[in-house]
């Protein structure tokens, strides 16, 4: 139990399995180690596209559930177009589970169907129906972790806290895990991109909104592996690279990480004060920016990989 604003809430309970089961439409493979997986899911009354990375082989194996962030790619998941996600896996003896779609939507269960982006119910998707797919189509032995980048990487932790006995691991890149701290910038951008926020958890300050903050959740992290990085804003080596986006990752990309900076610590210290330990990499500049988020994903798994046996 906890104590919000004075207030007891109670125990964080997921969303219950939808009574249909969800079931694969058809699966497209687009090579002998990647696959694109479309499952017809009654939680969010479509036709989910969910990219797989995978062994050609067959046996028991790990699955890393891997999150997109605010502006999700269409038609693949950014991980595969924006870094080097797909080569870097290949060998390794998991599946990389990578969503497709659900731009500003937190990967959580939204409370009401928003005119914008039509029914978003991501937690029940990624919870309860997604998983015993994964595990029977490609061989997964039911270890997960899971991760992602910035809105990926907030949800990634909220995920894990409601639904601690379904990962080992968490993993956030430019991730703000302290749901109060990001409010406004989570309203922010829902708004920014046509959707209602109060939608998603009721207005701020609700119960829900603290049902879906890891800082006041944080207990229910402990025991598993946690990875957080963030950089400072600072234009960094990535930056002197001539690309196209350069002028955006450093005049927006910047401050967006300057905030991140900030969450990240306050996040650290709610952490060491509870005596749960997490390998948390502070790097003295960086951007919020693709580049950034594939050098961490390497730096990450040291530490994500051999939480689940991978």
């Amino acid at each position: 139990m906890l104590f919000i604003a004075g207030a007891l809430l109670g125990p964080v309970v997921a969303q219950p399995a939808t009574a249909t089961a969800a079931r694969i439409v058809r699966i497209d493979d687009v090579s002998p180690t990647r696959s694109e997986v479309y499952i017809d899911s009654p939680a969010m009354g479509r036709t989910i596209q969910v990219d797989v990375l995978h062994p050609a082989g067959g046996g028991g194996r790990p699955s890393y559930y891997l999150l997109d962030g605010l502006d999700p790619g269409v038609g693949q998941s950014t991980w595969l177009n924006a870094t080097d996600a797909e080569p870097f896996f290949a060998g390794k003896n998991l599946n990389v589970v990578l969503p497709v779609g659900g731009q500003a939507g937190y990967y959580t269960d939204w409370q009401q169907d928003d005119p914008h982006f039509g029914r978003y119910k991501w937690e029940t998707f990624l919870t309860r129906e997604l998983p015993p797919i994964i595990d029977a189509e490609f061989d997964g032995n039911g270890v997960n972790a899971i991760g992602g980048l910035s809105m990926g990487g907030n949800a990634a932790f909220i995920l894990a806290a409601r639904n601690p006995e379904l990962y080992r691991a968490v993993a956030g890149y430019s991730a703000c895990p302290d749901t109060g701290l990001a409010t406004g910038a989570v309203m922010f951008s829902i708004a920014n991109r046509g959707g209602n926020p109060g939608n998603m958890w009721g207005p701020p300050g609700s119960r829900a909104w603290a049902e879906h903050d890891p800082s006041l959740l944080a207990d229910r992290l402990r025991g598993k592996t946690i990875y957080l990085s963030t950089g400072t804003g600072v234009p960094g080596p990535h930056e002197a690279e001539i690309k196209p986006q350069l002028a955006e990752n450093i005049i927006l990309g910047g401050p967006v990480e300057v905030g991140i900076n900030t969450c990240t610590v306050a996040f650290d210290q709610r952490l060491r004060s509870l005596g749960i330990p997490a390998r948390i990499e502070y790097s003295p500049t960086g951007t919020h920016s693709w580049s950034y988020w594939q050098d961490k994903l390497h730096a990450s798994w040291p530490t994500i990989g051999p939480a689940i046996g991978a």
